[in-house]
């Protein structure tokens, strides 16, 4: 077996990587992440930097079926609505979601940012479902990338092999 090289990440690097994310499902999804774990080469595992301007909300309001995640507190103070109630958070609170999850979001009331460490599994396949859109997709890893299909829409053009 051959050995791989330890990455070092150095601030600059994770402030390089930063890109800015919505998720279209919810129009108050709007955060800057940087994907650590990605950069760093790592494949099985999920793990990102993510600041959550006031206002703005996490992503659209989920649960997975497969994956595991989490989210760590760096600073500033949200709210993580967690199985419909909110619960505030702030530094040094962690949350995790084990698997099959209850629906979950995190939203930042303001004033200041929100930043947190968020990461998980990366499985193969999972589902994710919706509840206030009341939509359910597949997802697949596909050539290093999630694929969706949605699982109530009748052109479904996912089969098993």
């Amino acid at each position: 077996m051959e050995r791989r090289n330890a990455t070092l990440l150095r601030a600059a690097d994770v402030a390089g990587g930063a890109r800015t994310y919505a998720q279209t499902l919810n129009p108050r999804s709007r955060f800057r992440g940087t994907e650590l774990a990605t950069l760093g080469g790592l494949a099985r595992a999920r793990v990102s930097h993510a600041t959550l301007p006031a206002g703005a909300e996490s992503f659209a309001y989920h649960a997975h079926d497969v994956q595991e995640e989490w989210m760590y507190v760096l600073s500033g103070e949200g709210l993580a609505i967690v199985d419909g109630k909110e619960l505030p958070i702030g530094p040094g609170d962690f949350l995790a979601f084990p698997a099959p999850q209850v629906p979950h979001l995190v939203r930042n009331p303001g004033p200041g940012e929100l930043s947190y460490l968020m990461g998980g599994e990366r499985p193969a396949t999972d589902v994710l479902t919706y509840p206030e859109s009341g939509c359910r997709y597949l997802v697949r890893g596909e050539d290093g990338r999630a694929a969706f299909y949605r699982l109530d829409a009748p052109e479904f053009p996912f089969r098993e092999e």
